[in-house]
């Protein structure tokens, strides 16, 4: 009997040596990473892990904001997570991430300056680059004749009737609407709000439909003939439609960055420094670009990507189209309500 028991307990200590084999719960050699979906090249995890010996555990989001949440309540341990500019201000706000040590680091010279330092994490103390974009439109010139749409105001065109699809973001949807009455993406003032509201109702004729990851389906098959959404959304569109092209307004958009960071909940700090290092190199990250699609922040990175590519002005626009776009800032609760609220109402009553 006892040896019966024995054998049991010898076999469910082996079994549970195998969840947190596969699984990387709480084994050494494991990262849990929480990531966007299909935002890494998933032959760069298998490299990885065969380099390291460590394996990767890769959970994804929809949203920063649910990915904000997911970690704010615990329970599950992350090791690196991939927020957005602004929610990386937010999660430093409230305690909830842990600073770099630089001392481990490798290959940060490999990044621009202008993807460095900047305000939602000034010295990246806490933050590194990883992918960076913008919001613009997309037409097809099945469609739309090329050079028609240039600027955010183009859109309101009554030709356009029930030829628009919109990404279901209410950041950037009233965001467009603020840069075409000349306003800042990250106003405050409740009356300017209901203003960009107000225009975006006088859109709705033009509205197809407002999606998600849905856009690229239609916009490939050629199901609608414009598209607001964001850059690496829109390469990955043109790359399964010639007819596809991707313009950023020269009055102002929104420049976004996604970076790295270490959440409170980590701790397998080996395996974080390993893979950080590992992403920071120079031809890992070109392959990643090349997968997702993305423009990447890493300068030797770009310059072994294929000269069609680094020197495409739709996805590393001018310079002089960057500096007239807006990284958004994380906003108070209150303000964040208002600016969902109003887009719901939007999407609600639109006609």
């Amino acid at each position: 009997m006892a040896i019966a028991i024995l054998a049991v307990v010898l076999g469910l200590a082996a079994w549970s040596n195998h969840l947190q084999q596969t699984q990387g719960a709480t084994g050494d050699n494991t990262l849990n990473l929480y990531n966007w979906g299909d935002y890494i090249d998933p032959a760069l995890i298998t490299k990885f892990e065969k380099q390291t010996g460590y394996h990767v555990n890769v959970e994804t989001f929809d949203s920063n904001e649910a990915m904000y949440t997911k970690i704010q309540q615990g329970g599950t341990s992350y090791d690196l997570a991939v927020p957005s500019e602004y929610m990386i201000e937010k999660m430093k706000k409230a305690n909830m991430l842990i600073p770099l040590d630089k001392s481990k680091l490798t290959g940060m010279n490999n990044f621009g300056k202008s993807f460095l330092n900047q305000p939602f994490d000034p010295g990246n103390k806490y933050s590194i680059p990883y992918f960076w974009g913008t919001l613009g439109i997309i037409y097809n010139d099945k469609f739309v004749k090329p050079g028609a749409i240039q600027h955010w105001d183009d859109l309101w065109s009554p030709k356009y009737r029930n030829d628009i699809m919109l990404v279901d973001s209410a950041r950037d949807i009233l965001g467009f609407s603020l840069v075409s009455l000349g306003k800042s993406m990250n106003t405050t003032d409740a009356p300017t709000l209901q203003a960009a509201k107000a225009k975006l109702d006088q859109l709705s004729p033009n509205v197809k439909a407002v999606v998600a990851d849905e856009i690229k389906m239609y916009m490939a098959d050629n199901e609608a003939a414009i598209a607001v959404d964001w850059s690496g959304e829109a390469s990955e569109m043109m790359s399964n439609n010639s007819h596809l092209h991707y313009v950023v307004p020269s009055e102002g958009s929104n420049l976004w960055f996604d970076n790295l960071v270490i959440p409170k909940t980590a701790k397998h700090f080996k395996a974080i420094y390993a893979f950080l290092n590992f992403m920071n190199n120079p031809k890992n990250a070109a392959q990643n670009t090349d997968y997702v699609g993305y423009a990447t922040p890493n300068d030797k990175a770009k310059a072994l990507l294929p000269k069609s590519v680094r020197n495409d002005k739709q996805f590393y626009p001018l310079q002089s189209v960057v500096d007239k776009s807006e990284v958004y800032k994380d906003l108070a609760p209150k303000t964040v309500g208002l600016y969902n609220d109003l887009f719901l109402e939007f999407k609600m009553f639109r006609n």
